[in-house]
């Protein structure tokens, strides 16, 4: 169902935002209709009158949040666009966009990559993933672009698959600093190949 109302779309938007929220903080388990209709402050039955399933509850939780991300490092891309040149800056931006801002937060990062391998699980969101996907390739080959480093869109699949199986090694091995680990492999990685 649709919100016809401007109360109708502020009130589902609510439910959205909680939605990411509540997938953020616990992934897809944690996107219960009573969990979220609490966290939005609205009445249970709003679930179900501003979404025909969970599903599509879920489905517009990841789009809203998946977009959040991108939006926060294209304007991050902008203000810091001239200083792309320096390394350092090109990666800790690229494993912002990868693995998220917090540095610090481990376990934030964990859930991050639970999220994405429980999507596999979720043929529902096979279509969004598939558009978000192409939505990220594309940002971080402009990224890259604006670095000065013009790099083919199969290039940027492995960077982004050496910093994705960097991060899910780290996790297995219990080391202190997953993120630390990709940023080594990505530098390096670009060091090797330009």
């Amino acid at each position: 169902m649709t919100a016809a109302t401007p109360k109708g779309e502020r009130r589902r938007q609510a439910l959205v935002e909680a939605a990411a929220e509540l997938l953020v903080e616990g992934g897809f388990d944690a996107i219960r209709h009573r969990a979220v209709a609490e966290r939005a402050g609205l009445p249970l039955a709003s679930t179900t009158y501003y979404f025909d399933s969970l599903d599509e509850l879920i489905t517009a939780a990841v789009e809203f949040h998946a977009h959040a991300e991108l939006a926060s490092c294209r304007e991050r891309l902008a203000t810091i666009s001239d200083r792309l040149t320096d390394d350092d800056v090109l990666v800790e931006l690229v494993l912002d966009l990868l693995v998220g801002q917090d540095v610090t937060d481990t376990e934030a990062m964990l859930l991050r990559y639970e999220r994405l391998v429980a999507t596999g699980r979720r043929p529902y969101l096979r279509p969004l993933m598939r558009v978000l996907s192409m939505e990220l390739h594309s940002l971080i080959a402009e990224i890259f672009a604006r670095s000065g480093r013009d790099i083919a869109p199969d290039r940027v699949e492995e960077l982004i698959a050496l910093v994705d199986g960097s991060m899910v090694n780290a996790f297995i091995e219990l080391k202190p600093d997953p993120r630390g680990v990709a940023a080594r492999m990505l530098r390096s990685a670009l060091s090797r190949h330009g």
